[in-house]
Protein backbone atom coordinates (compact mmCIF):
# COMPACT_ATOMS: atom_id res chain seq x y z
CA UNK A 1 0.00 0.00 0.00
CA UNK A 2 1.42 3.30 -0.82
CA UNK A 3 1.51 6.11 1.50
CA UNK A 4 -0.17 9.93 0.95
CA UNK A 5 2.60 12.54 -0.28
CA UNK A 6 1.57 15.71 2.07
CA UNK A 7 0.03 17.56 -0.64
CA UNK A 8 -1.86 15.16 -3.37
CA UNK A 9 -2.02 17.83 -6.33
CA UNK A 10 -4.31 17.32 -9.39
CA UNK A 11 -6.92 15.04 -7.49
CA UNK A 12 -10.16 15.99 -7.37
CA UNK A 13 -11.12 16.09 -3.69
CA UNK A 14 -14.61 13.87 -1.92
CA UNK A 15 -15.03 14.40 1.53
CA UNK A 16 -17.66 11.79 3.03
CA UNK A 17 -19.08 12.54 6.34
CA UNK A 18 -20.69 9.50 8.03
CA UNK A 19 -23.00 10.55 10.66
CA UNK A 20 -23.33 13.56 8.10
CA UNK A 21 -27.11 14.61 9.52
CA UNK A 22 -25.57 14.23 13.26
CA UNK A 23 -25.16 17.05 15.45
CA UNK A 24 -21.24 17.31 15.14
CA UNK A 25 -21.49 17.37 11.41
CA UNK A 26 -24.30 20.57 11.84
CA UNK A 27 -22.13 22.05 14.72
CA UNK A 28 -18.72 21.85 13.89
CA UNK A 29 -17.87 19.95 10.53
CA UNK A 30 -20.30 21.74 8.22
CA UNK A 31 -19.42 25.46 9.44
CA UNK A 32 -15.81 24.80 9.75
CA UNK A 33 -15.49 23.40 5.69
CA UNK A 34 -17.87 26.59 4.74
CA UNK A 35 -14.92 28.89 6.43
CA UNK A 36 -12.67 26.54 4.83
CA UNK A 37 -14.55 27.21 1.63
CA UNK A 38 -14.94 30.89 2.35
CA UNK A 39 -11.38 31.73 2.57
CA UNK A 40 -9.63 29.51 -0.32
CA UNK A 41 -8.62 26.12 1.63
CA UNK A 42 -10.30 24.04 -0.53
CA UNK A 43 -9.63 22.49 -3.84
CA UNK A 44 -11.56 24.34 -6.33
CA UNK A 45 -12.73 20.29 -6.89
CA UNK A 46 -14.50 19.67 -3.75
CA UNK A 47 -17.56 17.86 -3.14
CA UNK A 48 -19.18 16.98 0.31
CA UNK A 49 -21.02 13.58 0.45
CA UNK A 50 -22.89 13.32 3.70
CA UNK A 51 -24.18 9.76 4.39
CA UNK A 52 -27.12 9.12 6.61
CA UNK A 53 -29.78 6.33 7.33
CA UNK A 54 -32.57 9.03 6.32
CA UNK A 55 -35.07 8.34 3.29
CA UNK A 56 -34.45 12.11 2.29
CA UNK A 57 -33.68 13.49 -0.78
CA UNK A 58 -30.60 16.13 -1.89
CA UNK A 59 -33.12 19.40 -1.38
CA UNK A 60 -34.47 18.11 1.80
CA UNK A 61 -30.63 17.51 3.30
CA UNK A 62 -30.06 21.14 2.49
CA UNK A 63 -32.99 22.54 4.59
CA UNK A 64 -31.84 20.36 7.28
CA UNK A 65 -28.51 22.21 6.78
CA UNK A 66 -29.84 25.83 6.70
CA UNK A 67 -31.87 24.90 9.67
CA UNK A 68 -29.26 22.99 12.32
CA UNK A 69 -25.60 23.89 10.67
CA UNK A 70 -26.12 27.96 9.16
CA UNK A 71 -26.51 29.42 12.77
CA UNK A 72 -23.38 28.16 13.88
CA UNK A 73 -21.54 30.33 11.30
CA UNK A 74 -20.73 34.25 12.59
CA UNK A 75 -22.73 36.74 10.92
CA UNK A 76 -19.25 38.10 10.78
CA UNK A 77 -17.92 35.41 8.16
CA UNK A 78 -21.49 34.46 7.03
CA UNK A 79 -21.91 35.96 3.26
CA UNK A 80 -25.01 34.76 1.34
CA UNK A 81 -22.91 34.12 -1.93
CA UNK A 82 -20.34 32.15 -0.39
CA UNK A 83 -23.24 30.27 1.29
CA UNK A 84 -25.14 29.68 -2.24
CA UNK A 85 -21.52 28.60 -3.31
CA UNK A 86 -20.46 26.30 -0.56
CA UNK A 87 -24.28 24.80 -0.56
CA UNK A 88 -23.38 23.23 -4.59
CA UNK A 89 -20.32 21.55 -2.89
CA UNK A 90 -23.05 19.35 -0.99
CA UNK A 91 -24.62 15.91 -1.67
CA UNK A 92 -26.43 13.51 0.80
CA UNK A 93 -26.31 9.89 0.33
CA UNK A 94 -29.03 7.50 2.25
CA UNK A 95 -26.67 4.77 3.80
CA UNK A 96 -26.82 2.33 6.67
CA UNK A 97 -23.32 1.18 7.36
CA UNK A 98 -24.88 -2.19 8.17
CA UNK A 99 -25.81 -2.84 4.46
CA UNK A 100 -23.16 -3.76 1.85
CA UNK A 101 -25.28 -2.15 -1.48
CA UNK A 102 -25.01 0.95 0.25
CA UNK A 103 -21.32 1.00 0.16
CA UNK A 104 -22.03 0.41 -3.60
CA UNK A 105 -24.24 3.49 -4.19
CA UNK A 106 -21.46 5.40 -2.21
CA UNK A 107 -18.89 4.26 -4.73
CA UNK A 108 -20.96 5.73 -7.54
CA UNK A 109 -21.65 8.76 -5.72
CA UNK A 110 -17.59 9.25 -5.29
CA UNK A 111 -15.80 10.25 -8.83
CA UNK A 112 -13.25 7.82 -9.78
CA UNK A 113 -9.57 8.74 -9.16
CA UNK A 114 -10.60 11.02 -6.44
CA UNK A 115 -8.82 11.60 -3.33
CA UNK A 116 -11.34 10.28 -0.51
CA UNK A 117 -11.77 11.65 3.25
CA UNK A 118 -13.63 9.79 5.31
CA UNK A 119 -14.55 11.81 8.61
CA UNK A 120 -16.17 8.68 10.86
CA UNK A 121 -18.39 11.30 12.89
CA UNK A 122 -20.20 7.86 14.17
CA UNK A 123 -19.75 5.65 17.45
CA UNK A 124 -16.48 3.75 17.15
CA UNK A 125 -18.42 0.68 16.92
CA UNK A 126 -19.03 1.17 14.29
CA UNK A 127 -16.02 2.18 12.72
CA UNK A 128 -14.81 -1.74 11.96
CA UNK A 129 -17.90 -2.24 9.97
CA UNK A 130 -17.27 1.21 8.13
CA UNK A 131 -13.83 0.05 6.70
CA UNK A 132 -14.00 -2.49 6.07
CA UNK A 133 -17.30 -2.17 3.86
CA UNK A 134 -15.57 0.76 2.45
CA UNK A 135 -12.19 -1.58 0.93
CA UNK A 136 -14.93 -4.06 -0.09
CA UNK A 137 -16.23 -1.29 -2.22
CA UNK A 138 -13.18 -0.47 -3.58
CA UNK A 139 -12.88 3.14 -2.14
CA UNK A 140 -9.82 2.82 -0.65
CA UNK A 141 -6.69 3.53 -2.36
CA UNK A 142 -3.23 4.74 -1.64
CA UNK A 143 -4.46 8.47 -1.40
CA UNK A 144 -7.67 8.12 0.91
CA UNK A 145 -7.63 9.25 3.88
CA UNK A 146 -10.05 8.64 7.34
CA UNK A 147 -10.60 10.58 9.83
CA UNK A 148 -11.28 9.00 13.95
CA UNK A 149 -13.11 10.72 15.93
CA UNK A 150 -13.24 10.52 19.97
CA UNK A 151 -13.39 8.04 21.89
CA UNK A 152 -10.91 5.80 20.43
CA UNK A 153 -12.23 2.73 22.34
CA UNK A 154 -13.32 1.82 25.79
CA UNK A 155 -10.20 0.61 27.18
CA UNK A 156 -6.71 0.06 26.00
CA UNK A 157 -8.07 -3.38 24.49
CA UNK A 158 -11.14 -2.23 22.54
CA UNK A 159 -8.72 0.52 21.68
CA UNK A 160 -5.97 -1.91 19.80
CA UNK A 161 -8.97 -3.77 18.36
CA UNK A 162 -10.04 -0.32 16.17
CA UNK A 163 -6.59 0.48 15.82
CA UNK A 164 -6.16 -2.90 14.36
CA UNK A 165 -9.14 -3.71 12.47
CA UNK A 166 -8.80 -0.02 10.12
CA UNK A 167 -5.08 -0.64 9.81
CA UNK A 168 -6.16 -3.27 7.97
CA UNK A 169 -7.67 -1.04 5.03
CA UNK A 170 -5.33 2.39 5.56
CA UNK A 171 -1.35 2.47 6.53
CA UNK A 172 -0.96 4.41 9.59
CA UNK A 173 0.05 7.47 7.77
CA UNK A 174 -3.56 7.64 5.93
CA UNK A 175 -5.13 7.84 9.23
CA UNK A 176 -6.16 10.80 11.28
CA UNK A 177 -7.10 10.51 14.96
CA UNK A 178 -8.39 13.51 15.91
CA UNK A 179 -8.72 15.71 19.02
CA UNK A 180 -9.52 19.00 18.36
CA UNK A 181 -7.92 20.45 21.58
CA UNK A 182 -4.74 19.99 19.53
CA UNK A 183 -6.29 22.33 16.70
CA UNK A 184 -6.56 25.62 19.26
CA UNK A 185 -4.34 28.36 18.19
CA UNK A 186 -2.66 28.53 21.83
CA UNK A 187 -2.16 25.01 21.87
CA UNK A 188 -0.03 24.76 19.15
CA UNK A 189 1.42 28.00 19.66
CA UNK A 190 2.64 26.58 22.67
CA UNK A 191 5.34 24.87 20.70
CA UNK A 192 6.79 27.71 19.70
CA UNK A 193 6.50 29.43 23.56
CA UNK A 194 8.49 27.20 24.63
CA UNK A 195 10.86 25.80 21.78
CA UNK A 196 11.27 29.27 20.51
CA UNK A 197 12.37 31.26 23.13
CA UNK A 198 16.03 31.26 24.70
CA UNK A 199 14.87 32.94 27.84
CA UNK A 200 12.29 30.20 28.54
CA UNK A 201 14.15 26.81 27.79
CA UNK A 202 16.89 26.89 30.63
CA UNK A 203 13.85 27.49 32.98
CA UNK A 204 11.06 24.67 31.77
CA UNK A 205 12.29 21.80 34.15
CA UNK A 206 12.72 21.08 37.72
CA UNK A 207 13.81 22.63 39.98
CA UNK A 208 12.31 26.26 38.63
CA UNK A 209 9.16 25.08 38.43
CA UNK A 210 7.20 23.76 41.71
CA UNK A 211 3.77 22.66 39.95
CA UNK A 212 1.72 22.39 36.81
CA UNK A 213 -1.86 22.65 36.45
CA UNK A 214 -3.95 22.03 33.59
CA UNK A 215 -8.23 22.45 33.59
CA UNK A 216 -10.27 21.75 31.39
CA UNK A 217 -14.04 23.12 32.84
CA UNK A 218 -17.47 22.93 31.24
CA UNK A 219 -20.27 24.76 32.41
CA UNK A 220 -22.75 22.62 30.25
CA UNK A 221 -23.90 19.20 31.50
CA UNK A 222 -24.46 16.32 29.73
CA UNK A 223 -27.65 17.04 27.91
CA UNK A 224 -28.69 14.95 24.99
CA UNK A 225 -25.39 13.12 25.50
CA UNK A 226 -26.74 11.48 29.11
CA UNK A 227 -27.03 7.47 27.57
CA UNK A 228 -24.03 8.23 25.96
CA UNK A 229 -21.78 9.58 28.34
CA UNK A 230 -22.54 7.39 31.65
CA UNK A 231 -21.18 4.52 30.25
CA UNK A 232 -18.20 6.73 29.53
CA UNK A 233 -17.42 9.47 32.59
CA UNK A 234 -15.06 12.31 32.52
CA UNK A 235 -11.97 9.81 32.53
CA UNK A 236 -13.23 8.70 29.01
CA UNK A 237 -14.05 11.59 27.67
CA UNK A 238 -11.35 14.04 28.84
CA UNK A 239 -8.55 12.75 31.05
CA UNK A 240 -6.92 9.99 28.45
CA UNK A 241 -7.42 12.55 25.31
CA UNK A 242 -7.48 16.07 25.75
CA UNK A 243 -6.03 16.35 29.05
CA UNK A 244 -3.12 13.77 28.52
CA UNK A 245 -2.60 15.68 24.52
CA UNK A 246 -1.95 19.13 26.37
CA UNK A 247 0.63 18.26 29.07
CA UNK A 248 2.26 15.74 26.68
CA UNK A 249 3.11 19.21 25.04
CA UNK A 250 3.68 21.08 28.20
CA UNK A 251 6.31 18.11 29.03
CA UNK A 252 8.06 17.05 26.16
CA UNK A 253 11.34 17.12 25.12
CA UNK A 254 12.60 19.73 22.24
CA UNK A 255 11.72 17.45 18.76
CA UNK A 256 14.69 17.04 16.58
CA UNK A 257 12.70 18.75 13.52
CA UNK A 258 8.57 19.54 13.12
CA UNK A 259 7.99 16.25 11.16
CA UNK A 260 4.90 14.73 12.52
CA UNK A 261 6.99 12.09 13.74
CA UNK A 262 9.93 14.09 15.79
CA UNK A 263 6.90 15.49 17.37
CA UNK A 264 5.04 12.83 17.97
CA UNK A 265 7.86 10.49 19.18
CA UNK A 266 8.36 13.26 21.88
CA UNK A 267 4.54 12.97 23.18
CA UNK A 268 5.05 9.05 22.61
CA UNK A 269 8.13 9.45 25.73
CA UNK A 270 5.95 11.79 27.73
CA UNK A 271 2.98 9.09 27.76
CA UNK A 272 5.67 6.26 28.65
CA UNK A 273 6.73 8.64 31.50
CA UNK A 274 3.56 9.20 33.39
CA UNK A 275 3.78 7.51 36.27
CA UNK A 276 1.21 4.25 37.02
CA UNK A 277 -0.93 4.76 39.71
CA UNK A 278 -0.73 1.32 43.03
CA UNK A 279 -4.59 1.51 44.13
CA UNK A 280 -2.84 3.56 47.08
CA UNK A 281 -1.96 6.36 44.87
CA UNK A 282 -5.58 6.27 43.22
CA UNK A 283 -7.64 6.13 46.81
CA UNK A 284 -4.92 9.18 48.04
CA UNK A 285 -4.18 11.03 44.82
CA UNK A 286 -7.80 11.41 42.52
CA UNK A 287 -10.63 12.60 43.40
CA UNK A 288 -14.25 11.38 41.17
CA UNK A 289 -16.90 14.13 41.22
CA UNK A 290 -20.67 13.97 40.56
CA UNK A 291 -22.70 16.95 40.08
CA UNK A 292 -26.02 17.66 41.98
CA UNK A 293 -28.69 20.25 41.88
CA UNK A 294 -27.48 23.68 41.50
CA UNK A 295 -27.42 26.95 40.11
CA UNK A 296 -26.17 27.38 36.70
CA UNK A 297 -25.91 30.72 34.16
CA UNK A 298 -28.56 32.28 36.75
CA UNK A 299 -30.70 29.23 36.72
CA UNK A 300 -31.40 26.06 38.58
CA UNK A 301 -30.38 22.60 36.54
CA UNK A 302 -30.77 19.34 37.78
CA UNK A 303 -28.45 17.11 39.34
CA UNK A 304 -26.29 14.19 36.87
CA UNK A 305 -28.69 11.87 38.40
CA UNK A 306 -31.90 13.72 37.87
CA UNK A 307 -30.87 13.97 34.11
CA UNK A 308 -32.71 11.52 31.16
CA UNK A 309 -31.35 8.95 30.08
CA UNK A 310 -29.33 8.50 33.66
CA UNK A 311 -29.69 4.93 35.16
CA UNK A 312 -30.95 5.72 39.38
CA UNK A 313 -27.57 5.31 41.15
CA UNK A 314 -25.14 5.57 38.79
CA UNK A 315 -21.83 6.03 39.54
CA UNK A 316 -20.36 7.61 36.94
CA UNK A 317 -18.22 10.46 37.53
CA UNK A 318 -18.66 13.76 35.70
CA UNK A 319 -15.53 15.42 37.84
CA UNK A 320 -12.08 14.33 37.85
CA UNK A 321 -9.26 15.71 39.68
CA UNK A 322 -6.04 14.24 39.91
CA UNK A 323 -1.90 14.55 40.71
CA UNK A 324 0.25 12.60 38.25
CA UNK A 325 4.34 12.56 38.03
CA UNK A 326 6.79 12.36 34.96
CA UNK A 327 9.63 10.04 36.27
CA UNK A 328 12.43 12.16 33.94
CA UNK A 329 14.44 14.23 35.31
CA UNK A 330 12.89 17.25 33.73
CA UNK A 331 10.11 16.46 35.90
CA UNK A 332 11.35 15.14 38.59
CA UNK A 333 9.13 15.60 42.08
CA UNK A 334 7.29 18.16 39.96
CA UNK A 335 3.21 17.36 40.56
CA UNK A 336 1.09 17.39 37.66
CA UNK A 337 -2.18 18.39 38.44
CA UNK A 338 -5.39 17.25 35.95
CA UNK A 339 -9.12 18.62 36.53
CA UNK A 340 -11.81 18.52 34.04
CA UNK A 341 -15.12 18.58 35.10
CA UNK A 342 -19.05 19.27 33.97
CA UNK A 343 -21.97 21.73 35.19
CA UNK A 344 -18.73 23.84 36.88
CA UNK A 345 -18.76 27.47 37.85
CA UNK A 346 -18.08 28.38 34.23
CA UNK A 347 -16.18 27.23 30.98
CA UNK A 348 -12.87 27.85 31.04
CA UNK A 349 -9.79 25.89 30.11
CA UNK A 350 -5.90 26.77 31.19
CA UNK A 351 -2.48 25.67 31.71
CA UNK A 352 -0.58 27.12 34.71
CA UNK A 353 3.00 26.88 35.11
CA UNK A 354 3.93 27.70 38.61
CA UNK A 355 7.32 29.18 39.17
CA UNK A 356 9.67 28.18 42.53
CA UNK A 357 9.65 31.38 44.59
CA UNK A 358 13.09 32.68 45.21
CA UNK A 359 14.77 30.77 47.84
CA UNK A 360 15.53 34.15 50.60
CA UNK A 361 12.46 36.35 51.43
CA UNK A 362 14.64 39.50 50.44
CA UNK A 363 11.51 41.36 50.23
CA UNK A 364 9.67 40.56 53.97
CA UNK A 365 6.53 42.55 53.04
CA UNK A 366 6.10 40.97 49.81
CA UNK A 367 2.64 39.20 49.56
CA UNK A 368 2.43 35.29 50.15
CA UNK A 369 1.84 32.49 47.30
CA UNK A 370 3.32 31.94 43.70
CA UNK A 371 5.38 34.85 42.92
CA UNK A 372 5.57 33.96 38.98
CA UNK A 373 3.25 31.84 37.00
CA UNK A 374 2.72 31.60 33.16
CA UNK A 375 -1.24 31.50 32.53
CA UNK A 376 -2.02 29.74 28.94
CA UNK A 377 -5.82 30.32 28.30
CA UNK A 378 -6.64 27.79 25.67
CA UNK A 379 -10.98 28.97 26.13
CA UNK A 380 -13.50 30.91 26.17
CA UNK A 381 -10.49 33.54 25.29
CA UNK A 382 -7.02 32.63 23.97
CA UNK A 383 -4.18 34.70 25.71
CA UNK A 384 -0.43 34.03 27.66
CA UNK A 385 -0.14 35.69 30.86
CA UNK A 386 3.52 36.00 32.59
CA UNK A 387 2.86 36.96 36.30
CA UNK A 388 5.33 38.77 38.12
CA UNK A 389 6.13 40.98 41.16
CA UNK A 390 6.70 44.54 40.59
CA UNK A 391 7.10 47.00 42.86
CA UNK A 392 4.21 49.19 43.95
CA UNK A 393 4.59 53.16 43.31
CA UNK A 394 5.44 55.34 46.75
CA UNK A 395 8.11 54.92 48.86
CA UNK A 396 9.34 51.43 50.40
CA UNK A 397 9.60 48.37 48.43
CA UNK A 398 6.15 46.89 48.86
CA UNK A 399 5.33 44.78 45.66
CA UNK A 400 2.48 43.57 44.08
CA UNK A 401 1.83 40.62 41.32
CA UNK A 402 1.30 42.25 37.61
CA UNK A 403 0.79 40.42 34.23
CA UNK A 404 2.25 40.93 31.31
CA UNK A 405 0.01 39.57 29.31
CA UNK A 406 -0.10 38.59 25.03
CA UNK A 407 -3.47 38.78 23.81
CA UNK A 408 -3.32 37.01 21.13
CA UNK A 409 -6.35 38.09 19.41
CA UNK A 410 -4.60 41.97 19.69
CA UNK A 411 -1.06 40.95 18.82
CA UNK A 412 -2.06 39.26 15.75
CA UNK A 413 -4.73 41.19 13.35
CA UNK A 414 -4.68 38.46 10.64
CA UNK A 415 -7.95 36.29 11.34
CA UNK A 416 -7.48 32.81 13.68
CA UNK A 417 -9.22 29.67 12.60
CA UNK A 418 -11.18 27.75 14.71
CA UNK A 419 -9.64 24.52 15.48
CA UNK A 420 -11.86 21.93 13.55
CA UNK A 421 -10.95 24.04 10.42
CA UNK A 422 -7.70 23.74 11.07
CA UNK A 423 -7.49 20.38 11.69
CA UNK A 424 -9.71 20.00 8.80
CA UNK A 425 -7.55 21.76 6.22
CA UNK A 426 -4.91 19.61 7.75
CA UNK A 427 -5.97 16.34 6.96
CA UNK A 428 -6.64 17.92 3.12
CA UNK A 429 -3.15 18.66 3.09
CA UNK A 430 -1.55 16.03 4.38
CA UNK A 431 -0.34 17.31 7.56
CA UNK A 432 -0.18 14.89 10.50
CA UNK A 433 1.39 16.50 13.54
CA UNK A 434 -1.21 17.74 15.24
CA UNK A 435 -3.04 14.35 15.48
CA UNK A 436 -2.27 11.05 17.47
CA UNK A 437 -0.44 8.09 16.10
CA UNK A 438 -1.49 4.61 17.40
CA UNK A 439 1.17 4.15 19.74
CA UNK A 440 0.37 7.75 21.43
CA UNK A 441 -3.10 6.45 21.54
CA UNK A 442 -2.19 3.21 23.09
CA UNK A 443 0.06 4.51 25.69
CA UNK A 444 -2.71 6.73 26.60
CA UNK A 445 -5.07 4.07 27.58
CA UNK A 446 -2.31 1.80 29.47
CA UNK A 447 -2.04 4.80 31.87
CA UNK A 448 -5.64 5.35 32.42
CA UNK A 449 -6.57 1.97 32.55
CA UNK A 450 -5.30 1.47 35.93
CA UNK A 451 -7.13 3.97 37.61
CA UNK A 452 -10.13 3.53 35.85
CA UNK A 453 -10.27 -0.10 36.76
CA UNK A 454 -9.02 1.16 40.44
CA UNK A 455 -12.18 2.64 41.10
CA UNK A 456 -14.02 -0.31 40.13
CA UNK A 457 -12.23 -2.27 42.72
CA UNK A 458 -12.43 0.65 45.24
CA UNK A 459 -16.21 0.56 44.75
CA UNK A 460 -16.64 4.14 45.82
CA UNK A 461 -19.54 6.88 45.00
CA UNK A 462 -18.21 9.76 43.36
CA UNK A 463 -18.21 13.25 45.74
CA UNK A 464 -20.94 15.72 44.93
CA UNK A 465 -20.77 18.97 43.62
CA UNK A 466 -22.86 21.82 43.59
CA UNK A 467 -23.89 22.46 39.87
CA UNK A 468 -22.16 26.28 38.81
CA UNK A 469 -19.23 25.37 41.67
CA UNK A 470 -15.75 24.69 40.88
CA UNK A 471 -15.89 20.75 42.33
CA UNK A 472 -15.50 19.36 45.58
CA UNK A 473 -14.41 20.21 47.91
CA UNK A 474 -11.92 17.07 47.91
CA UNK A 475 -10.28 18.67 44.94
CA UNK A 476 -8.96 21.61 46.72
CA UNK A 477 -7.90 19.31 49.68
CA UNK A 478 -5.69 17.29 46.68
CA UNK A 479 -3.79 20.29 45.91
CA UNK A 480 -3.70 22.08 49.87
CA UNK A 481 -1.76 19.20 51.08
CA UNK A 482 1.22 19.96 49.19
CA UNK A 483 0.96 24.10 49.59
CA UNK A 484 -0.69 24.60 46.44
CA UNK A 485 -4.05 25.84 45.25
CA UNK A 486 -6.00 25.78 41.69
CA UNK A 487 -5.88 28.83 39.69
CA UNK A 488 -9.78 29.76 38.94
Amino acid sequence: MTSPTEFDTGLPLDMIIFGGMGDLAMRKLLPALYMAYLHGNLPASTRILSTGRQEIDREAYLAHVEQHSRSFITSANFNEKTWDGFLKLLEYVRLDVQAAPDFQALARASRDGAQRVFYLSTAPALFTTICDKLADAGLVDGHARVVLEKPLGHDLASAVDINEAVGRHFAESQIYRIDHYLGKETVQNLMVLRFGNSILEPLWRAPNISSVQITVAEEVGVGSRAGFYDGTGAMRDMVQNHLLQLLCIVAMEPPTSLTPDAVRDEKLKVLRSLRRFTLADIARDTVRGQYAHGVSGNQEVPGYLEERNVPAGSKTETFVALRAHIDTWRWSKVPFYLRTGKRMQRRSSKIVVEFTNPPFPLFPDAPGGVANRLVIELQPEEAIKLQIMAKQPGSGMQMQQVELNLDLHSAFQQRRAEAYERLLIDVVRGRLTHFMRRDELEAAWEWADPIINGWGVLDEKPHTYAAGSWGPAESFALLARDGFSWVE
